[in-house]
């Protein structure tokens, strides 16, 4: 069970006040991820539904997790065990008088037909209902975020006391997956990239057999979930070889790191932050080799809102939302560097989560 410091009774009633506001009777939320925010239940996806009715929440689930729900206990929320999730919700919309029924916008098509037909109430689709709350942390999560990207960095560093010549980009990303689910992690949240010479030049590169040699750069874009919370690093090195081209570039894509950090705080716009950063890797003629956003959201997902904030974004910052900065610089043929870390942004300067060096590693 998830414990907070914004306690999870807290959340579930700061979600019926937006109900009310949104002249909502009730909301059904689907999406597991936003059942375990809001209950510190974990269900697999599709294995039920949460009801927010009147600062009280309905689980509905099957007696696959009837002993689950039973020893969880979760205050303020009444486990309902059935097969029939939504006919189960349709039945509770009646008991309770709920007529107009919010539900999260980014179900499938096959999921709103399916509650368009079952329901009797009327059903409003709303966007990032519950994604917004994800976004600003508590202190507690904040806490979370900062253990996961120590376990990560350490994740990180026994890769570099083990990595070898001849070992496939595989082999690394393997090393990596054994070493942080040993340590405390308990899954990536996403397939771990090791991208070497020509591969890291593809900013989602997929790990190959492909041997790691000297003298070529090697990305390493990786991100484990540590109680619940994922960080999102990557790191850039070389074997053996300096190479002054590839120096260069680091020093480039890591001053644009910087100034993005520097200059990240409450309120700023998407595009403009995207653009401090963006503008010193133009100016050193490497605009067109960095073909993605500056950073994205983190939490209990590793891409959250902002899920996003490039060149087109016209969201803010907002205080206690924790981001990525991750600027990199991709040669075709001839590979990339990327430098990724994890912020807090504030009311002032931003704190950093986790920290890349200031040079190319070199082992």
């Amino acid at each position: 069970m998830q414990k907070s410091g914004e306690s999870l009774m807290q959340r579930v009633e700061n979600l019926q006040k937006d109900i009310e506001s949104a002249y909502l009777d009730a909301f059904l939320v689907t999406d597991s991820v936003n059942i375990y925010y809001l209950t510190g239940f974990k269900l697999i996806q599709g294995d039920g539904c949460l009801l927010i009715y009147s600062q009280k929440g309905y689980l509905i689930t099957d007696d696959r997790y009837e002993e689950a729900v039973t020893e969880s206990n979760i205050s303020g929320t009444v486990g309902c065990i059935t097969r029939d999730y939504y006919g189960e919700v349709n039945r509770l919309c009646h008991k309770l008088n709920i007529s107009v029924l919010g539900i999260e916008s980014n179900i499938s098509y096959k999921i709103y037909d399916l509650l368009d037909e079952t329901f009797d109430a009327d059903i409003v689709p709303i966007d990032n209902f519950i994604e917004d709350k994800r976004s600003i942390k508590d202190p507690s999560e904040i806490k979370k975020l900062k253990n996961a990207a120590e376990l990560n960095q350490k994740g990180f560093d026994y890769i570099c006391e083990t990595i070898k010549p001849g070992m496939t980009e595989v082999d690394i990303a393997n090393m990596l997956d054994w070493w942080m689910k040993r340590n405390g992690a308990t899954k990536a949240s996403f397939d771990t990239i090791v991208a070497s010479g020509a591969n890291a030049a593809k900013p989602h590169a997929l790990s190959t057999k492909k041997q790691i040699t000297v003298g070529e750069p090697i990305i390493i874009d990786f991100g484990y979930f540590v109680d619940g919370y994922t960080a999102d690093l990557t790191r850039t090195i070389m074997l053996g070889n300096q190479s002054a081209k590839f120096n260069q570039l680091y020093q480039i894509v890591y001053q644009a790191r910087e100034a993005v950090i520097n200059a990240a705080s409450n309120g700023i716009v998407g595009k403009s932050l995207d653009k401090v950063g963006r503008d010193i890797i133009n100016d050193a003629g490497y605009g067109q080799y960095f073909n993605h956003g500056m950073g994205h959201g983190i939490g209990l997902e590793v891409h959250e809102i902002p899920t996003s904030y490039g060149t087109l974004t016209k969201d803010t910052l907002k205080t206690n939302q924790v981001v990525t900065v991750e600027p990199g610089i991709y040669l075709p043929g001839e590979g990339g560097i990327r430098v990724e870390d994890d912020i807090l942004i504030t009311d002032g300067a931003a704190q950093q989560i986790s920290n890349a060096p200031d040079n190319l590693i070199i082992l």
